[in-house]
């Protein structure tokens, strides 16, 4: 069985503890937060602490907190027989600067505290610099996770890249979605069938065989129609994102 201590309790901290705990093959022997407060919704299954010095002997130590602290607090971490991982998906694992083994194991979700999550399903990229890190790493994630990948600094920095366009910012033009059905007393419901066909479609497609609209089309008379419905920030992220598709099946706009 493998003893890990989750250091954070943010969204990915939260959710890690609450896999590790459900795991038979894990032995989840501390969590660390710098407030109390925030252990409150754990301290009941396993112990928790506030104080790095009285961090207990774990196999690996999981720093979950924001890329910029990872270094400092990497670096106050005594780690010479211990083998510290952060879980950032843009930080290299040269960020962290503990004196022991290093490593990196970067749940690729997005995560919220108050939404439930089944972790198996969860894609976990593990990275070492001793191969029986990886070895131990690679055990520990197959424990919550279905879907382990190794993947290195370089490309993980470009993968976390890549899941800001197609998380963050397809979230965002949800929110531009919803801001013009709201804006005009339409129920933002209608288009949710069409949202969740689109997503099922993307697993088992190359997007640029499934894009569609009147970009795609061509249909000038469509797009300017649409152009003349918008103004300001909505107008321009429309036609930079009508050209990049016009760009990509050689049409012009």
């Amino acid at each position: 069985m493998i003893s890990v201590i989750v250091l954070g309790t943010g969204n990915v901290g939260t959710h890690l503890t609450k896999a590790f705990l459900d795991s038979k093959s894990v032995a989840l022997v501390q969590v660390y937060s710098r407030s109390k407060s925030s252990l409150k919704f754990i301290e009941a299954k396993v112990d928790t602490t506030t104080s790095l010095d009285k961090l207990k002997k774990a196999d690996v130590y999981i720093i979950a907190i924001s890329d910029n602290n990872i270094s400092t607090f990497s670096s106050q971490l005594d780690g010479k027989d211990k083998l510290i991982v952060h879980t950032s998906g843009s930080a290299s694992i040269k960020a962290l600067k503990n004196k022991g083994d290093k490593g990196v194991f970067y749940p690729l979700q997005t995560f919220s505290k108050r939404n439930s999550i089944d972790f198996s399903t969860i894609p976990i990229c593990v990275e070492t610099e001793k191969n029986e890190d990886l070895v131990l790493l690679e055990k520990l994630a197959s424990s919550i996770s279905n879907n382990v990948f190794i993947i290195d600094s370089e490309q993980r920095k470009l993968l976390h890249v890549a899941a800001v366009f197609t998380n963050n910012f397809v979230n965002h033009l949800y929110k531009i979605g919803f801001d013009i059905c709201e804006e005009n007393n339409i129920p933002f419901e209608a288009l949710h069938p069409l949202i969740i066909e689109t997503a099922k479609k993307i697993v088992s497609n190359n997007p640029k065989t499934i894009q569609t609209g009147p970009a795609h089309r061509n249909d000038t008379d469509t797009i300017e129609t649409h152009l003349n419905l918008l103004s300001g920030e909505q107008k321009k992220i429309y036609q930079l994102l009508t050209q990049s598709i016009q760009n990509n099946y050689g049409q012009k706009l």
